[in-house]
């Protein structure tokens, strides 16, 4: 019996990397050298959308060795038509969240920490006063930037039209709702700035 949970366990994990691998070379996905999988995150890339992966980038979906619990595999999602993610060389994304309805950039350097959600769309409309219609809606979009060398710790939300500047750290479960100036750390909810360097 464990020969068998053993061979088919194997098997999964075989059609699974087979089905990741040919997501990985469609036409609209650049990777660049040396960019690390731990294990698979999810991938949904719209056909006339594009995902940019520069050099060294790790993309890590596996909690084993990583210092904090990760709910969830590693997810990149440009589902609407001409969508744009780009990750900077020598990023590390764990177990975090990229939806871009239309841009999201992230510098090079960056520490994407784990359950991160960066979003560039609101899902919704408020559809105020016509609130029944709400779930008929697929909301407004403001591109995300996020430059280099940023550090967004646990549990950070990055909301749409946000630039978080050079060098800057996002405390752990913090949601960025306001542009964040170079080199400073911000936090909270709301979010303020503690401390300028």
């Amino acid at each position: 019996m464990i020969k068998i949970y053993k061979f088919l366990q194997r098997l999964i994990g075989y059609i699974e990397r087979m089905n990741f691998n040919k997501i990985l070379f469609q036409d609209n996905i650049e990777l660049g050298k040396d960019v690390i999988f731990k294990k698979n995150p999810i991938l949904q890339i719209h056909k006339e959308s594009k995902l940019i992966i520069e050099d060294n980038v790790t993309i890590n979906s596996d909690n084993y060795g990583y210092h904090v619990n990760m709910f969830n595999t590693s997810k990149i999602m440009a589902d609407k038509p001409n969508a744009i993610i780009k990750i900077g060389a020598k990023t590390r994304f764990h177990g975090s969240c990229i939806h871009a309805y239309t841009k999201i950039e992230i510098g090079k350097n960056c520490l994407i920490a784990a359950n991160c959600q960066i979003i560039d769309g609101n899902g919704h409309d408020i559809s105020f006063p016509n609130v029944e219609n709400r779930i008929n809606t697929t909301g407004t979009s403001k591109p995300v930037i996020i430059e280099d060398n940023v550090w967004l710790a646990t549990g950070v939300v990055v909301l749409p039209g946000v630039t978080i500047g050079k060098g800057s750290i996002i405390t752990a479960n913090s949601v960025v709702h306001k542009d964040i100036p170079q080199n400073v750390i911000a936090g909270g909810n709301p979010l303020s700035i503690l401390k300028y360097f």
